[in-house]
């Protein structure tokens, strides 16, 4: 029995959602998101998306919470949108942007220039003796998560000092360096 699964979604205000065979389309004031679905019925019933499944066999119940998941997480994007910040630590590095190119400074020999997706509104924040910040917003959490992983990739934190790419509000695993 999936506990996920059985909850209905809640449609909030100015969030429409159309249901067809296969896809799931919901619109709201910060755009427009769809998902094919299959194995699971999807309802919409008196402001609420239900999810069903016709059978318990294991792949069928394994989608049951994962759609419900996926579509909730549309909703609340359209309606509010999803916001991750990463923090540059290190001596030296840089983040700044041009519209949708992001020009970081990492400690190469060169700076890595990022061309981000249309739907991701990127942010840089450069203040003095403070760590500078790139904050992406939009309304598809699985880009935005998909976009902040590419960019810490490029220098995941270290555990000895702690410097690189990290998520704002990230706790590290630091490690005691060479003792006498």
């Amino acid at each position: 029995m999936s506990r996920i699964g059985n909850n209905p979604i809640a449609i909030p205000e100015g969030v429409t959602v159309e249901v067809t065979a296969d896809q799931v389309v919901v619109k709201g004031k910060l755009g427009e998101l769809s998902q094919s679905y299959d194995d699971v019925s999807v309802k919409v019933e008196d402001g609420s998306v239900i999810v069903e499944r016709p059978s318990e066999v294991k792949q069928v119940k394994a989608k049951h919470g994962l759609y419900r998941s996926l579509i909730n997480n549309m909703i609340v994007g359209v309606s509010e949108g999803f916001t991750k910040e990463l923090e540059l630590v290190g001596v030296g590095y840089r983040a700044s942007n041009q519209g949708q190119k992001l020009d970081l400074a990492l400690g190469f020999s060169h700076n890595i220039v990022l061309e981000i997706a249309p739907e991701v509104k990127v942010e840089t924040v450069s203040e003095k003796g403070k760590n500078p910040i790139v904050k992406l917003s939009s309304a598809d959490k699985q880009l935005v998560g998909q976009v902040a992983a590419k960019i810490r990739s490029f220098r995941k934190p270290e555990p000895y000092k702690g410097k690189g790419v990290k998520f704002v509000g990230e706790q590290l695993r630091r490690k005691a360096g060479k003792s006498a």
